[in-house]
């Protein structure tokens, strides 16, 4: 089974969707977690609300990346960034043959106010349609050159930020 870690900076908001959508869509097939560089402690409640508007619950929590860096880690193939701050920061030497990818996309946390909804969805289906994409792949050998091409290919969906 691949294991995938989803980064950003504050794990409250894009990660945290993305590891409820791919341990929802992946039925199994995939370990999913979420991290934060600098984690602000708890999911933004809207990413919760969202989540739960489209039938996907769980124990999600904010969480640091050095959770994943320690002796005893779970082992982690993939670690993907999927906000433009996390993907400039220095990322931690991770157990076993980590491949990384940046799927960078808008913060919704970030609007506030009568738009942060519309926000938080066009975060969860951007989120959605590249879970969907990484599911279509062969990852039965994560640190295949052609899975870090795809990989990166993801990245470059549309409503892909630029990276810094």
């Amino acid at each position: 089974m691949t294991s995938i870690l989803f980064l950003c900076t504050g794990n409250s908001a894009r990660s945290i969707l993305a590891e409820a959508l791919a341990n929802h869509l992946g039925e199994g097939r995939l370990t999913t977690y979420s991290a934060g560089s600098f984690p602000k402690g708890a999911p933004h409640p809207m990413a919760l609300a969202v989540l739960a508007d489209h039938a996907i619950t769980g124990e999600f929590s904010s969480k640091s990346w050095d959770v994943f860096a320690a002796a005893g880690a779970p082992p982690i193939d993939i670690v993907i960034t999927v906000c433009d701050n996390a993907a400039g920061e220095v990322c931690p030497i991770f157990p076993g043959r980590a491949v990384k990818a940046h799927w960078g996309i808008a913060d919704p946390a970030a609007v506030e106010g009568a738009g942060q909804r519309a926000a938080f969805e066009q975060a969860f289906a951007e989120m959605q349609a590249r879970i969907t994409a990484l599911l279509e792949m062969d990852l039965s050998d994560p640190a295949a050159p052609h899975v870090r091409a795809a990989l990166n290919d993801i990245g470059h969906m549309p409503g892909a930020t630029r990276r810094r």
